[in-house]
């Protein structure tokens, strides 16, 4: 299989970081969706990471998506099985997801549309739902934190560690751990283990030769 997509992208991070931990092989194809159009398009029109390739040539889009067809390649799943602790953990990963589309948005916002062509009304809501979806998260991590050992990491966990790490690319986006002290206590404790030292959220990722993956 070949994931491609830029390490900067979190949908991108939390599918190589998922495949390392369910085990399976990949090559890794750093390709930037601006950068890389023209490559890009060939291997996947749509132009739209993460694309895995799958082992039939077929590409598959969308992070839950690709996950969805890993975990069953695989036969086991990083969401908890107990149907109290999956709610719990579906709600946490239901907020970093937001909080990583909206984030997204910022950044689009101030790094491809013309300056001129902003609205600052949307902007400034966008903005709100992101901090509010960042508040959120980081009392529910507080209330009940998820696990930060390799052996027990959920797709919430793997997926708060994620985004903060991707607001940390770019001072627009930046968040500090006054902000938000849970979600950062968490998201720090979790880049030290070795699987996402492995993969680096780099926006600077050479693209010019696969990196193969192993476990």
């Amino acid at each position: 299989m070949q994931l491609i997509g830029m390490l900067d992208s979190p949908y991108v991070r939390r599918v190589a970081i998922t495949l390392r931990l369910l085990g399976l092989p990949f090559e890794h194809l750093p390709l930037s969706v601006f950068r890389h159009m023209d490559r890009f398009h060939a291997i996947n029109p749509v132009i739209k990471v993460p694309t895995l390739v799958c082992d039939d040539g077929a590409p598959l889009m969308d992070s839950g998506l690709i996950i969805d067809w890993l975990e069953t390649l695989a036969g086991r799943s990083l969401w908890p099985a107990g149907p109290v602790a999956r709610l719990r953990a579906l709600r946490r990963a239901g907020l970093a997801l937001a909080a990583c589309e909206k984030t997204v948005q910022i950044v689009y916002e101030h790094e491809v549309r013309p300056a001129d062509k902003v609205h600052a009304p949307w902007l400034e809501r966008v903005v709100q739902q992101q901090r509010a979806a960042l508040r959120a998260l980081d009392a529910a991590i507080a209330e009940a934190p998820p696990a930060r050992d390799a052996a027990d990491l959920a797709h919430d966990g793997l997926l708060a560690t994620v985004l903060w790490s991707f607001l940390q690319l770019r001072p627009t986006t930046a968040a500090t751990a006054a902000d938000c002290p849970a979600l950062a206590a968490h998201a720090q404790a979790v880049e030290r283990l070795p699987v996402f030292v492995e993969v680096p959220a780099d926006e600077n990722a050479d693209a010019s030769t696969p990196r193969t993956a192993r476990l």
